[in-house]
């Protein structure tokens, strides 16, 4: 399998070790406006070959991707303490939009790591003209895999346990599905021990756990860099996992035209099923909502 990397910043670098290691590319490509980085990367990553599965890395052009079975865009600029993912949206949907006009002939998967996600994957999808099953963001898998990480803490249980997801936007109007979530079956809201009223601090936690880490460290990367290499490798493998992935939407909960998460089916082919999960009148409603913030989000940015 190729896959390619562009950008090769915090986030990059991490998705780039967390594909290696995950063993699902037989050659990665790493790419960065500044080529000194790429090239430097594409060195450091290849001289650990002996600590991963087998695979070819360097450094390549924008036109040497188009071959790859999956390319990742992690270019832009990150966020900073105190600022929204929508804060970043003008500036870094330039970037986006400039390399996905390059990749029209992309034969495999587009991935949108760059965030605002949701609105920097509706910028792909129509710059680079690829199918919108093919375009896709890494959404909401981070905010799912932080609460299921969060509710384990709180039950004392493996994370793996927690089947719990998060939907909407990957940013401030997400929303929590209390409603379905389940611990071995059993509904969380009957899990003994489980307060209810716990919830919306929760959920808080899950909405902030990226603006915590910026304000500590400057960046958020290695869970993200193994949320994306986790995406590669149900995708490329074709295992048809259920993932809370963006995607330019056609018509599930009435969303049209919009990148937003919701629970599909992912494959060598891209999204190819949009699953509609149970949901509360509320949880419709703050679905809804996200779906209007990032539709705005949207509108804003065409009409700049």
């Amino acid at each position: 399998m190729r896959i390619g990397i562009i950008g090769m910043g915090w986030v990059g670098s991490s998705v780039a070790v967390s594909t290696l290691h995950a063993g699902i590319a037989t050659e990665l490509l790493v790419h960065d406006l500044n080529t000194a980085l790429a090239e430097g990367e594409a060195l450091d990553l290849a001289q650990g070959e002996s600590f991963y599965p087998t695979a070819r890395v360097r450094s390549a052009s924008l036109d040497d991707m188009s071959g790859s079975d999956a390319v990742v865009i992690a270019a832009g600029r990150g966020g900073r303490a105190g600022e929204s993912r929508l804060d970043l949206m003008r500036e870094n949907a330039t970037t986006v939009r400039g390399i996905a006009e390059r990749l029209t002939g992309l034969r495999g998967l587009l991935v949108i790591v760059t965030n605002p996600v949701d609105v920097m994957t509706r910028v792909a999808t129509e710059a680079s003209g690829l199918p919108a099953a093919r375009v896709i963001g890494t959404g909401t898998m981070l905010d799912t895999a932080r609460l299921r990480h969060i509710i384990g803490r709180e039950l004392a249980l493996d994370s793996r346990s927690i089947h719990a997801q998060v939907v909407g936007e990957h940013g401030d109007s997400e929303v929590v599905l209390w409603s379905s979530a389940r611990v071995g079956g059993v509904a969380l809201r009957r899990w003994p021990g489980w307060a209810d009223a716990t919830e919306p601090a929760l959920a808080e936690e899950v909405r902030r756990a990226a603006y915590e880490i910026i304000a500590r460290k400057g960046a958020t990367n290695h869970a993200i860099g193994l949320v994306t290499a986790a995406l590669l490798r149900s995708a490329l493998r074709d295992e048809r996992r259920v993932l809370t992935v963006s995607r330019v939407q056609d018509g599930a909960f009435g969303i049209r035209e919009v990148a937003i998460s919701l629970p599909a089916v992912v494959g060598r082919q891209g999204v190819t099923q949009i699953i509609e999960p149970d949901m509360s009148a509320d949880e419709k409603v703050g679905l809804e909502r996200s779906a209007d913030v990032l539709r705005h989000a949207a509108a804003q940015l065409h009409g700049s």
